[in-house]
């Protein structure tokens, strides 16, 4: 009784919901980040290489052999080293994306925490804190000019 108790708030204080949403938009961002690296950044590239197709860059370590008939007896080892530099660019444009987002994220909170600021609606709380913080300061003047008289 007392985990379904702890699951039912674990629920109901939106850690799963927060959870759920976070994979499904890191879901849908993967697929935007792989098409934008695959269909949109690669082709240029290759291009600039006379044509070269990362994925299928590979170091040969040793050759299939095939027997007289043509079938494969020993299968080629090679390292495929293009299909990582593919996976390290996807990293590279994911890694600099996300970069950006929280960048502007950033700057778009600092400006709606910025009290002063009369063009963005500053949250409640942090107006209230502002204020406290305004009234504190105005009865620290008068205690020090109190004790000083």
């Amino acid at each position: 009784m007392k985990l379904l108790k702890e699951f039912k708030e674990f629920a109901v204080k939106g850690n799963m919901m927060d959870m759920a949403i976070g994979i499904i938009i890191g879901a849908a961002f993967n697929k935007v980040i792989d098409v934008l690296a695959k269909q949109v950044i690669l082709p240029p590239l290759s291009l600039l290489t006379d044509g070269v197709n990362f994925g299928d860059k590979k170091l040969v370590l040793r050759d299939a052999i095939t027997d007289a008939s043509g079938t494969i007896t020993t299968s080629e080892v090679a390292v495929a080293y293009g299909k990582l530099s593919e996976v390290f660019l996807d990293f590279m444009i994911i890694g600099f994306t996300v970069f950006i987002i929280v960048k502007f994220m950033n700057r778009l909170r600092n400006k709606a925490q910025d009290t002063k600021d009369v063009t963005v609606v500053t949250p409640k709380d942090i107006q209230l804190l502002s204020d406290l913080k305004e009234l504190m300061a105005e009865q620290n003047k008068l205690l020090k000019s109190n004790l000083k008289s």
